[in-house]
């Protein structure tokens, strides 16, 4: 885990220049994402973390779809996303392509490199 730690952290920096948004269950943080606006076209989901003890009550899905209506009002063509290979079949499941591989900054591990288009926005 320590080798991840500059990877997983949401810095300071995060909350000044990106969209950060967290999913409330009465007053525990349930999950949160972060999301980026690289330029006119694209975006960057950063982060998108559901806690273990919210997993699969569907508070994911709720995340990824408050990313699209944000990317969609906000006329972003395309969303793209890192992902774990745990995290692909979540990803492919909310209309995501995979359209390459990229190593992560271990070495030998490599993330999905996926993509959302948004052809209204196009």
């Amino acid at each position: 885990m320590e080798e991840w730690k500059n990877d997983l952290t949401v810095s300071p920096k995060m909350f000044t220049n990106c969209n950060v948004y967290k999913f409330q269950v009465n007053d525990t943080t349930a999950g949160f994402y972060v999301l980026y606006r690289a330029n006119i076209r694209t975006s960057f989901l950063d982060f998108l973390f559901v806690s273990p003890k919210f997993i699969n009550q569907g508070i994911g899905s709720k995340l990824l779809e408050h990313v699209k209506k944000s990317c969609i009002g906000g006329s972003c063509a395309v969303l793209n996303v890192l992902s774990d290979s745990n995290s692909d079949a979540f990803y492919l499941k909310h209309g995501f392509e995979i359209i390459g591989k990229r190593e992560s900054s271990i070495k030998g591990r490599f993330l999905s490199e996926m993509e959302l288009y948004f052809p209204e926005n196009m």
